[in-house]
């Protein structure tokens, strides 16, 4: 059976009344973003809101309960094959495999991507260089720091040329130095065409980087716009602390630190 084609005139990633539940808890309830081609998509929300289950549904890593979602036109779940050739992913607590080197982990990728073996390895040296790990192209994975392991897990993600990136917190543990070279990659990536959806608890650095912006709470979407509609003249912080954060900024602390 042929797969569909990719839609050039379809959003880069659409969800349509995600719903996912644990038992008796409903993480995701009725999620519906749409993600519009070549844009910077920033995606925020407290802890435990639900932006990794979301996100994961998206991507074809974890069956909706109910609900859609499609990569540029094509159902992530009824094309899983063509969706995923068209996006890269870099999920929350990525599991890599731990005994081979950070070179021979993006060769091996590379390889069952489907590159030839010239092309793999040339991607392999070019990530490898931009993202300042040549010094540890022969240590084993599981020698890598968090860090080191965040800049591996991005670019497993960028081998196979994707047109979408879905990235989970991609600057967390990294060093300014190269959260200042991914940042640039980025929007190099978005100004080429490329889409990207980013989640973060980071307001300064998806203000800085993103075009449009989405605010999860309890599961469901409660803000989702381009980043001005979603400020509504104020900063991002604050909007974010009006619409999650009751409670916040009391002051409150411990009885015993009080004193």
């Amino acid at each position: 059976m042929r797969l569909p084609a990719p839609d050039d005139s379809s959003p880069a990633l659409e969800l349509v009344g995600l719903v996912k539940r644990f038992g008796p808890k409903t993480a995701v309830h009725d999620v519906t973003l749409r993600v519009p081609a070549g844009s910077f998509y920033g995606l925020v929300g407290p802890n435990g809101a639900g932006k990794t289950t979301a996100l994961s549904m998206a991507v074809g890593l974890l069956r909706p309960d109910a609900g859609h979602a499609r990569i540029f036109g094509v159902d992530v779940w009824s094309a899983p094959v063509e969706a995923r050739a068209l996006v890269g992913v870099l999920p929350d607590g990525l599991a890599l495999p731990e005994r081979l080197t950070g070179r021979e982990l993006l060769v091996f990728l590379a390889r069952l991507r489907g590159l030839d073996r010239a092309t793999a390895a040339g991607r392999a040296d070019e990530l490898l260089d931009i993202l300042d790990l040549l010094d540890a192209e022969r240590t084993l994975v599981n020698d890598y720091s968090t860090g080191m392991r965040k800049k591996i897990g991005l670019a497993t993600a960028l081998l196979h040329a994707p047109r979408l990136l879905v990235l989970d917190e991609p600057f967390e543990a990294v060093d300014p130095v190269s959260a200042l070279t991914i940042r640039g990659m980025l929007r190099t990536f978005v100004a080429g065409g490329g889409s990207v959806v980013l989640s973060s608890h980071v307001m300064a650095l998806v203000e800085q980087v993103c075009d449009h912006v989405a605010v999860i709470d309890a599961g469901r979407v409660v803000a989702a716009g381009t980043l001005a509609e979603v400020r509504g003249g104020g900063s991002l912080e604050s909007r974010f602390v009006a619409l999650v954060g009751e409670g916040a900024g009391t002051g409150r602390v411990p009885s015993w630190l009080a004193s």
